[in-house]
């Protein structure tokens, strides 16, 4: 989601010093420590392919070893993408600069990095995954909140319990359940449109897992079954253990502990309050402060808590959630699962559940580790579970006897001094500043949706994806460089890939939406090229025939063998000014939305990308919902995103109105053969 902020100006600090040999030396150990890592993970994942025989149904991993590699384009083809994708943005003179830097790569420096690259395709599993990890995530010193980490919404119209403990407990205990099937790989294989196996890898690091900051790259420490959980309250700490006589604690037992903590009235330790406020501010001093003050004693072992819990929960102590008789509420739940008050998610750890008060959930990401299909396959099994398994009493508490004979939640120790405390408060400035600046929207189109645009014989997201440019230039005036995010888990370790979204084809949509002169018949012949244009280039990316990753990985290479590039430095800075996003709906089967409308998710989102630009994520919800979550920066004199949502909203019914005539005469076709079919029945 939030990884185009990322991929934009990134800085390379792999500093390998001699001659060429050395250079090349370099290269081949990264290439070589690739594989290692890929042959780690074979191994890991060999208990649950030995499982798959052992019964019929497949198991998650059961297709992991048949999954092809990603293959390495040609050069010759992404170089004639590049220039395709970025002519319409162009003017003749700039565009004939861009060819001829391009055609120089391509002439002298392209072959040698491509023989890299083939290598590692070769020997790793996937030639862009790790190093995508590494450098476009890992090695970034920005903070994390808002430029990384994203954040997924609760049920929008249904909130099961409104009591906070309760909703806590049976979600907790739903991810409990979640884990052990996934540790297990007992979760059904994820595949692509029901049938296409797909990679599975990303899950293994969904629980147990922290990103760990370093003075020039984080790590990401993933460990064995944790058997606890640390909660935040009002500025202070606990741990809970999610055991009991070696089984899960019952979603009743956790209502209790969570209750506990919520009646809890002791005061924050000195410095306890915004101590998380560290993980959201800069990565190089918070490494230099955890080295410091928090590698021995009551800070260290309060540390090691957090960091091996099996997730972080924050019990939030201000409603959040969509309530149709405030305006703009469904924006500030956006907001507080972002940023929150910057100090109160961990937002190191592989996700933060934050709880209401009125009953609300919802959490955010470390992006890391993992992208958002991957932990909203996670969220669409957790609320199935909450809603329709687990269930509430009438009175709004969990199912089941309470167990008041549970040890009490433990209050981490902190021995915080005035230079860390310091420290804090540093890493708290620098993150409101950040906080502060986010302008989000969150717009729920309702006047038509899937149902209507599958009518009009043409792609959801195509759809989307041209209304976004016609918003887009309406707003702005200019086509900008767009980013839409696609996966390439078809292939073994795969990760995303990026749509180049403004093509030549949209531009003359958009030009002739804005053309009084045109007929709607002339835009809509040329939506549907467009249309066609886009999804083509969507089924490149997802096949591994994509633009920037591969480009990417030429970047990297030529790093290491200190080859200089004028054509990949201008493509690798290159902003994109509007990043887009889709968060797809995967288990269709857990959820009956005909019968249970009002169940849905109401998807989630990420920070602006361009300090300019725009950042939109959306989810195609049932037949008749499409709600964008749009961000971008209080700071820019050029962005509004509310006014950004209402352009979105007026070019969903433009376009829509294109298709009136074919859809009237479809009707009256169908009118006509009923009536043909009723005078043959009469």
């Amino acid at each position: 989601m939030a990884e185009a902020h990322q991929a934009v100006g990134f800085q390379f600090t792999v500093r390998p010093d001699g001659v060429d040999l050395k250079l090349s030396q370099e290269v081949i150990k990264n290439i070589y420590l690739s594989g290692l890592t890929a042959w780690k993970k074979k191994a890991i994942q060999f208990k649950s392919l030995v499982k798959m025989f052992s019964g019929r149904r497949p198991l998650l991993y059961s297709f992991q070893a048949s999954l092809p590699r990603l293959p390495v384009p040609n050069v010759d083809d992404t170089i004639h993408r590049y220039l395709e994708s970025v002519q319409p943005l162009l003017d003749s003179k700039q565009y004939n600069q861009m060819e001829i830097l391009a055609n120089d790569f391509k002439d002298s420096k392209a072959a040698l990095l491509q023989r890299y690259l083939i290598l590692k395709s070769w020997w790793a599993t996937n030639y862009v995954s790790d190093w995508w990890e590494e450098y476009i995530y890992l090695r970034g010193r920005s903070p994390i909140m808002v430029n990384s980490n994203f954040y997924i919404m609760d049920l929008l119209y249904v909130t099961p319990t409104h009591r906070q403990a309760a909703r806590a407990g049976n979600m907790v205990h739903a991810m409990l359940q979640y884990r052990r099937k996934l540790e297990r790989g007992e979760h059904a294989p994820l595949r692509a449109l029901g049938t296409v196996p797909m990679c599975s890898t990303q899950m293994e690091r969904m629980f147990n897992t922290t990103r760990i900051p370093g003075i020039e790259t984080d790590i990401v420490q993933h460990l064995t079954d944790r058997k606890h959980l640390v909660v935040y309250h009002k500025g202070r700490f606990f741990q809970v253990w999610l055991y009991t006589g070696g089984r899960h604690l019952l979603p009743s037992e956790l209502e209790t502990q969570f209750q506990r903590i919520l009646n809890d009235t002791s005061e924050p330790q000195p410095g306890e309050l915004k101590l998380a406020a560290l993980t959201a501010g800069n990565r190089v001093p918070w490494a230099r402060t955890r080295i410091k003050h928090f590698s021995q004693g009551a800070n260290k072992v309060s540390l090691d808590a957090v960091e091996s819990a099996a997730f972080f929960l924050t019990l939030d102590d201000e409603p959040q959630g969509y309530d149709p008789t405030k305006t703009r509420s469904l924006d500030s739940y956006a907001k507080s699962l972002l940023h929150g008050k910057c100090y109160d998610r961990w937002f190191d750890k592989s996700f933060t559940l934050i709880s209401y008060p009125n009953g609300k959930m919802g959490i955010n990401v470390e992006h890391s580790w993992a992208d958002a299909p991957i932990v909203g396959h996670m969220w669409e099994y957790v609320l199935a579970t909450d809603c329709f398994h687990l269930g509430y009493s009438e009175e709004g508490h969990c199912k089941g006897d309470v167990n008041k004979g549970l040890p009490h939640p433990a209050r981490l120790q902190w021995q915080i001094s005035k230079e860390c405390q310091d420290a804090i408060e540093t890493s708290y400035l620098s993150a409101k500043q950040i906080s502060d600046d986010v302008d989000f929207h969150a717009c729920l189109f309702s006047d038509f949706g899937k149902g209507l645009i599958k009518k009009c014989r043409t792609s959801p997201d195509a759809f989307i994806q041209l209304a976004l440019q016609l918003a887009q230039f309406r707003d702005q005036g200019v086509f900008c460089l767009t980013y839409e995010s696609s996966m390439t888990r078809m292939f073994r370790d795969g990760r995303t890939e990026t749509v180049r979204s403004c093509t030549s084809e949209a531009v003359a949509f958009v030009r002739a939406m804005e053309d009084p002169g045109a007929t709607n018949a002339q835009r809509l012949a040329l939506f549907r090229t467009a249309s066609d244009k886009h999804q083509n280039m969507y089924r490149l990316a997802m096949t591994g025939s994509g633009i920037d990753r591969h480009l990417f990985c030429l970047y990297i290479v030529s790093k290491y063998l200190g080859v200089n590039s004028p054509f990949l430095e201008k493509v690798l800075s290159e902003p994109w000014k509007l990043s887009t996003s889709q968060t797809p709906q995967q288990q269709l089967n857990l959820v009956d939305i005909n019968k249970f409308p009002k169940y849905v998710g109401a998807g989630g989102g990420f920070g602006p990308v361009a300090d300019d630009g725009y950042g939109v994520s959306y989810i195609i919800v049932g037949e008749n919902l499409v709600t964008f979550h749009i961000s971008s920066k209080f700071s820019s004199p050029d962005t509004d995103s509310y006014r950004f949502g209402q352009h979105i909203w007026k070019a969903m019914l433009d376009i829509q109105s294109l298709f009136k005539p074919e859809n009237d005469k479809r009707v009256e076709n169908a009118k006509h053969v009923q009536l043909e079919n009723g005078k043959k029945h009469a």
